[in-house]
């Protein structure tokens, strides 16, 4: 059974929000401090209103509607899966039992502290795209960055329901501070890494939506799995939006490399910086950075706490249900990447303690298959260079390699050699300012800047040249 939205109410909801007055009026109440932050976070371009799709239905049937509408005035709402009355959980401890309507007592604090930290990283991205508008490449890139700005912002929702609903006045406090911590403050920055960096322009942009928000694909299928059923429900709602975000990086450098090989070919040369393009090399750079952060999302390749989530059924493995294996993993062992005698190699250790490097391989492998498809480009355009991934060692802040310096190619470096080649392998600021130097907006329907290719279809059935924003 599909559950519709209902939107006749303040907080659009599939939840049966009326029904429960005191977690309505909390809700109601934290909803005017989100609009705020949004007002004051958001999207700092003025719009009129924006071309995006409503999410209305959680069925298997079509489940959003597109349409012209102010962002301000966009419903964000809360929308659970359709929740499945014989699920079980799938692994740990607790497998085959019914999977929880509530939260247990002993596991309260793993869970709250799980949400809270995928609850983070919704509105940082939000706060890292504020100032792309202004150096949109199209009106149909800009809307794009809307639309993920806006599912975002209900993904924080998503997290908020969850606090409020079932953690009480802590889960309230915790609601309050997504909101007061920033991305990049120095007083109060966002939880992780990733998403206290900037993105300052559109190449940023796509490599953000490409690597990490794949992470954040990866993080929420393994909260999928929970054994707590409305964090399950949530996060498999979540997932449908989140494959759009993912899209928008991957057509965004495909489009890169097609104007890229485009322009190699139109001037013989591989520098297509004179001519208003981006070099491969600054691709190159740009996707050594973003992976290697991207990577660091993952934890150490070794965790207790990751093993102690599983054990307990909080947290499970990528795609848990199609594994062969008991689902318990006691006895079972795997090989993580590790710092053995100086070198980089490999070491055995339990299967439960090695979860970060299982769902990290899960990651690494789909990374790859949008290089494949970049280098697909290249082929095609009769340029013999490729893209790659670097070595899974090379610019590591977390982790068995966080202390040590690698090249691309995955050779250990003195600190000296670091420091002299890793202009050549991370951007510069001179390629950073190049790439700023492209970041003029065109705004014109049907147009599109000089160092990007146009789409190859638009949104939702749209043509390329369709109104998907009215500027203010």
């Amino acid at each position: 059974m599909s559950i519709a939205a209902d939107y006749s109410e303040k907080i659009p909801n599939n939840v049966d929000l009326r029904e429960d007055r005191r977690l309505q009026r909390a809700l109601e109440s934290w909803q005017p401090n989100f609009l705020s932050w949004w007002e004051s976070m958001g999207p700092a371009l003025p719009t009129q209103d924006v071309y995006l799709r409503t999410a209305v239905n959680v069925g298997r049937e079509g489940w959003a509607h597109f349409g012209h509408v102010a962002m301000t005035d966009y419903r964000w709402g809360i929308f659970l899966a359709e929740r499945n009355q014989e699920r079980r959980i799938a692994f740990g401890q607790h497998k085959g039992e019914p999977a929880w309507q509530q939260v247990p007592g002993e596991y309260r604090a793993d869970l709250r502290r799980l949400i809270v930290i995928q609850g983070d990283t919704e509105p940082a991205s939000v706060e890292q795209q504020r100032n792309l508008g202004a150096t949109a490449p199209s009106l149909y890139d800009l809307r794009n960055l809307f639309q993920v700005n806006v599912e975002e912002g209900r993904h924080l929702w998503a997290m908020v329901y969850l606090l409020h609903g079932y953690f009480g006045r802590e889960g309230r406090e915790e609601a309050e501070e997504l909101l007061h911590r920033n991305s990049g403050s120095e007083e109060s920055p966002r939880i992780l890494g990733a998403f206290n960096e900037e993105t300052p322009d559109w190449l940023s942009f796509f490599m953000f939506t490409y690597f990490t928000d794949r992470d954040g694909k990866y993080q929420l299928g393994t909260l999928k799995e929970s054994g707590f059923d409305p964090l399950s429900r949530t996060c498999e709602f979540m997932l449908k939006e989140e494959a759009h975000h993912m899209m928008v990086g991957t057509t965004g450098i495909d489009r890169v490399v097609e104007r890229t090989v485009q322009l190699m070919r139109e001037h013989d040369t591989d520098d297509v910086a004179a001519h208003g393009g981006i070099p491969l090399d600054t691709v190159q750079k740009y996707l050594n950075f973003h992976y290697s952060v991207s990577l660091d999302l993952f934890g150490g390749e070794t965790s207790t706490n990751v093993a102690n989530y599983y054990t307990a059924g909080l947290k499970g493995r990528w795609m848990e249900e199609r594994r062969k294996d008991d689902h318990r993993l006691i006895d079972d062992a795997i090989l993580v990447d590790a710092l053995v005698d100086g070198r980089i190699a490999r070491t055995e250790v339990a299967a439960l303690v090695g979860l970060n490097s299982d769902l990290r391989r899960e990651y690494i492998a789909d990374c790859q298959s949008g290089v494949n498809r970049w280098n697909r480009i290249l082929e095609a355009g009769g340029v013999a260079r490729r893209l790659r991934l670097p070595h899974v060692a090379f610019n590591r802040q977390v982790g068995a390699f966080a202390g040590i310096q690698a090249s691309p190619d995955g050779e250990i470096l003195p600190e000296g050699e670091w420091e002299r080649r890793k202009g050549g392998w991370l951007p510069t600021e001179v390629d950073k300012t190049h790439v700023r130097s492209l970041m003029r907006p065109v705004y014109e329907r049907g147009k599109i800047a000089a160092w990007i290719a146009p789409p190859r279809q638009g949104i939702n059935g749209q043509p390329f040249d369709y109104d998907y924003v009215h500027l203010a």
